[in-house]
């Protein structure tokens, strides 16, 4: 009988780099214009674009068997899924996206305590109510619908809570963050009956060893070269490495094979150095996963 997986990619901002990572750890997939079943090239997978506000539900309902959203709607959902795995990707700045708690700038709100009674607007509605409540401080939270940093300065609200990453945006409209609520990035959720399925599991876990693969190999590049002997020591010693070089002799000559892993931003400075102790043949060349 056949098995298919139904997998979930989130809509909006992370879906591009969701699908590019997808295809570092071996998966194509294809997005049709206005279709939110793209085509991948796995018979046993079937994927969905959602909403990542909507996807935790989704999976914890069992309509989708796993799937990729952000920490921040898992949490707001309260859905009870099994985190298979962190993917902590990023659409722009590769920083990790922040839940925070801003004010206007010339406010004299500078606690959260301070906020006692006042209203805040925010997407992150049900996980901020329950963040205030923990804490004993009264607010009013109502639904932003976009725009969330203008309410602030209009006055329709007395605080955000809103996520960023560098923090610009807030700043531009003329406010200050008095508190950072929750660091959030995406997860490899799974459905727990899923989970308990010894195939759809070790589908699941298939693609979370690929994805985290990939993600691994982001900024590093392999590198080759050939290597006198008198000058191995020093070479191994001028070298980063996730772990020891691979080293090998070659054959006839009093010369070795080397190769690495590094980062990219390191074979700049690296080369030159190499060069000096008389490297030859150095190849650098890109990677799609590192497991």
């Amino acid at each position: 009988m056949e098995r298919v997986l139904k997998f979930g990619i989130p809509k909006g901002s992370l879906e591009k780099s969701t699908i590019d990572l997808f295809e570092k750890a071996g998966w194509t997939i294809e997005v049709h214009h206005r279709s939110y079943f793209p085509e991948v090239d796995d018979p046993e997978l079937e994927m969905v674009i959602c909403r990542p506000q909507e996807m935790s539900r989704y999976i914890e309902s069992g309509v989708l068997d796993a799937g990729i959203t952000g920490k921040d709607w898992i949490l707001d959902n309260n859905s009870k899924v099994v985190v298979v795995e962190d993917l902590p990707y990023s659409k722009v700045s590769k920083r990790p996206a922040r839940w925070v708690v801003a004010v206007k700038a010339d406010s004299g709100i500078q606690t959260l305590e301070d906020l006692q009674g006042k209203r805040i607007s925010t997407e992150l509605v049900n996980f901020t109510k329950r963040f205030f409540e923990e804490r004993g401080i009264e607010v009013e939270v109502s639904y932003s619908w976009g725009a969330t940093e203008a309410k602030v300065v209009q006055g329709l609200c007395d605080a955000i809570v809103e996520v960023t990453e560098t923090g610009s945006t807030i700043k531009a409209h003329g406010l200050k963050i008095i508190y950072e609520l929750l660091v959030t990035y995406p997860q490899l959720i799974a459905n727990a009956s899923a989970w308990e399925d010894p195939w759809k599991k070790k589908k699941i876990q298939q693609i979370s060893v690929l994805l985290k693969g990939a993600l691994n190999s982001h900024k590093k590049v392999g590198l080759k070269m050939n290597v006198p002997a008198e000058n191995l020591e020093k070479v191994v010693t001028l070298l980063p490495s996730i772990t020891a070089p691979t080293i090998s002799k070659l054959y006839e000559k009093d010369w070795y094979a080397l190769e690495i892993v590094v980062s990219e931003k390191e074979v700049r400075d690296l080369v030159p150095k190499l060069l000096e102790l008389g490297v030859q043949g150095i190849i650098e060349y890109s990677l799609n996963k590192i497991i």
